[in-house]
């Protein structure tokens, strides 16, 4: 049991057999390629819901204090948002050390240096004097509820004023409490985008 448990993506070490692929990529002006590996969250391509965080994000509006990707896998919604604003850092953290190390690789190969990619479980090893403009994450729901609520609650711990949380989340993995929980923590949340059972929920901290 503890075996399969480590091949899940949120494990800190897989040990799955590696069985690498590379993925394209297209957003807008914007096209990159990703390294991708077993053990880590869709290897095969970039998953349907951060697609669609993706394409939302690129016109959102938020104070221009750096930018956090919780849950960064593999690294396609942090480098993307380092593409769309340059003169912005992009703090990536995850668990998984492989999706750490690839995440490392893709930023190289796609000429990202405006990034810091680094471990961290949540918001433990991030830098709570470091607020951010914007906070973005398709968040490891295998991982269970109480995760998931402290990567959406205590966001807001690590947002400047005015700063936004941006989270892609299926309505039958648990939108509607992820939109209550939003709610009580923020005073807000807006649906900002849906598109197959995925929703994009905005929250502000006021």
């Amino acid at each position: 049991m503890a075996n399969n448990k480590n091949q899940m993506y949120f494990a800190e070490n897989p040990d799955a057999a590696h069985d690498e692929h590379v993925v394209d990529y297209h957003v807008g002006g914007v096209d990159l390629k990703f390294n991708t590996d077993a053990g880590v969250f869709s290897k095969m391509r970039v998953d349907y819901g951060s697609g669609v965080l993706i394409k939302a994000m690129e016109n959102v509006k938020f104070p221009e204090n750096n930018i956090l990707d919780v849950g960064t896998g593999y690294g396609p919604i942090g480098l993307f948002a380092a593409k769309f604003w340059p003169n912005q850092t992009v703090d990536m953290v995850d668990v998984n050390e492989r999706g750490l190390a690839l995440a490392k690789r893709n930023a190289e190969l796609n000429h990202v240096g405006n990034v810091n990619i680094y471990s961290s479980d949540v918001y433990s090893q991030v830098d709570k004097t470091k607020k951010f403009g914007m906070i973005l994450t398709n968040p490891p729901i295998r991982a269970g509820k109480k995760v998931v609520s402290a990567i959406l609650a205590d966001a807001k711990d690590y947002l400047v004023n005015n700063g936004v949380l941006l989270v892609v989340i299926q309505k039958k993995q648990g939108e509607p409490s992820a939109r209550k929980l939003l709610k009580e923590t923020y005073g807000n949340c807006e649906i900002l985008d849906r598109d197959k059972g995925y929703y994009i929920l905005k929250a502000v901290k006021n």
